[in-house]
C-alpha cells in the first residue's frame, strides 16, 4: 500500500481564529518532525493519506484585523508558543462570506458581499475562487452561529447564495457548487453547530454533486468524555439520575456564546447524546455557561453524574478539568482531513454516519443515533479497514 499512497491534500480553512492557528502551527511542526503525531486520532493507522500530506492552500475570514495578514502574525498572538513556524508567513488570509455570522459581536467584519455589493455575486465569486484553488477538503471552523436546518435542496439553492441561511450553510453550498462546476469532488467538514450533515437539503446537494459533507460540531473536549461515561453507566446497568456538565472559557468562542441564540446551538449538539446512549432522557444540563478572559483557550470543565446502583444505592461521579479545546480540535482536524479525502477516493458521497459519530457531537445524517466515542471509534476502525484506508 505504501507505494500507492498519494500525497498532497489541498485544503481550505474557513476561519482564521484559534482553531486554524493551533492546527497550522501543529501541522508545520509535524511536517518538520519537531513534534510526534500525539493527539491525532488514527495517526499511526492511516495508510491512504496521512496528516503530513495536508497542504493548506487558503484561509478565509471576515474579521478586518485578520484579512490580508499572514497566519504567522495571527498565530503568534493566539498560540502560546515561542517558536511559531515561519512557513506560516506564506499563508495570507483572504476575505470570505460574512452572511451576518459575527452579528452582535464586537468584531469589525466585512464580507465579500459587502465589498461586491451583492450576496449572490459574492457567492459566485467565492465559488470561482475555489475553482482556482481546487481544494480536496474544505474545513469550516468559524465562530459558532445560531442553529439552522435546511429540509430541502430547493431551499438551500434559493436561500444560501442570498446569505439568508448564515455563513456555514453558504460555504457548504458553495462547496457543493464547486464540485459540480469543476467535476472535482470535495469534502466539506463542518466543525461548528449549524446543521450541514444533519440537513437533508445539504446532504442531497452533496450527493448530486458527487461530494461529501461531514458534520456537525467537533467533539473535542468534555462532551466525548461525558458520552463515554454514560456508555460505561449503560453497560454496567446503572440508572443515571442526573447529569450536569458546564464549561467556562476565555477565548472569542466563549465570548460569542454569551449571546443566547449561539449558546443554544451548542446546547443542542452537546445534549443530543443523552437519550441515544442511555435509552432514556435523564435530567441533564449540558451547555457552555460563561466567559472569563484569564482562562484563555484552556476552558474550565465541571461534570457531575449521579446514578443508582444495585440495591437502590446512589453514587456519583465528579470531574473537574482544564481542557484546551483548540489543540484538541487541531488534532481532530489532522485526522478528519485525510480520512475525508480517502473516503472521497473510494466513492463515498452525501455524508458518512460512521465517521460523523466519531468526530462530531451531532452526527449526520439527521436521525443518526449518537453513540459513545469508544463505540464509535471501534465502528470506524472496522469500516476504514474494509475500505483499505487503514
Amino acid at each position: 500500500m505504501e507505494g500507492r499512497r498519494q500525497v498532497g491534500i489541498r485544503t481550505v480553512l474557513i476561519g482564521a481564529g484559534g482553531g486554524s492557528s493551533y492546527f497550522l502551527v501543529g501541522l508545520e511542526r509535524l511536517k518538520s518532525r519537531e513534534v510526534p503525531p500525539v493527539g491525532i486520532p488514527l495517526a499511526g493507522l492511516l495508510r491512504a493519506h496521512r496528516p503530513e500530506d495536508i497542504n493548506v492552500v487558503a484561509v478565509y475570514d471576515v474579521d478586518n484585523s485578520k484579512v490580508g495578514r499572514d497566519m504567522y502574525s495571527i498565530a503568534s498572538k493566539l498560540v502560546p508558543a515561542s517558536n511559531i513556524p515561519r512557513s506560516l508567513k506564506d499563508i495570507v488570509v483572504s476575505r470570505g462570506l460574512h452572511c451576518g455570522s459575527l452579528g452582535g459581536l464586537n468584531v469589525d467584519a466585512t464580507g465579500l458581499e459587502d465589498v461586491i455589493g451583492s450576496p449572490e455575486r459574492a457567492f459566485e465569486e467565492f465559488v470561482n475562487q475555489l475553482a482556482k484553488l481546487r481544494p480536496d477538503v474544505i474545513v469550516n471552523v468559524i465562530t459558532t452561529e445560531p442553529m439552522r436546518f435546511v429540509d430541502s435542496e430547493g431551499e438551500l439553492v434559493r436561500l444560501a447564495p442570498q446569505c439568508a441561511l448564515g455563513a456555514t450553510l453558504a460555504y457548504a453550498y458553495a462547496a457543493a457548487e464547486y464540485s459540480t462546476k469543476t467535476g472535482n469532488p470535495v469534502a466539506f467538514i463542518n466543525l461548528t453547530p449549524p446543521a450541514t450533515a444533519n440537513s437533508p437539503g445539504v446532504v442531497s446537494a452533496f450527493e448530486r454533486a458527487g461530494a461529501l459533507v461531514m458534520g456537525d460540531d467537533a467533539a473535542t473536549g468534555a462532551t466525548p468524555l461525558t458520552a463515554d461515561l454514560l456508555e460505561h453507566m449503560a453497560e454496567r446497568g446503572r440508572r443515571v439520575l442526573s447529569i450536569a456538565q458546564f464549561n467556562i472559557g476565555g477565548n472569542s468562542d466563549f465570548l460569542s456564546l454569551t449571546e443566547p441564540e449561539r449558546n443554544h446551538s451548542k446546547e443542542v449538539t452537546k445534549s443530543s447524546m443523552v437519550s441515544d446512549i442511555l435509552g432514556y432522557d435523564a435530567p441533564h444540563y449540558i451547555k457552555p455557561t460563561g466567559y472569563l478572559e484569564p482562562l484563555g483557550d484552556r476552558k474550565f470543565v465541571a461534570m457531575h453524574i449521579e446514578y443508582e446502583s444495585f440495591g437502590g444505592f446512589r453514587d456519583e461521579v465528579i470531574v473537574n478539568a482544564r481542557i484546551n479545546d483548540k489543540s484538541n480540535l487541531a488534532g481532530l482536524m489532522a485526522s478528519a482531513i485525510p480520512v475525508a479525502k480517502s473516503l472521497l477516493e473510494r466513492g463515498v458521497r452525501g455524508t458518512y454516519a460512521t465517521a460523523n459519530r466519531f468526530y462530531m457531537k451531532m452526527p449526520g445524517p439527521r436521525g443518526s443515533k449518537n453513540i459513545s466515542k469508544i463505540v464509535a471509534y471501534q465502528d470506524l476502525l472496522r469500516e476504514l479497514k474494509k475500505l483499505d484506508i487503514i
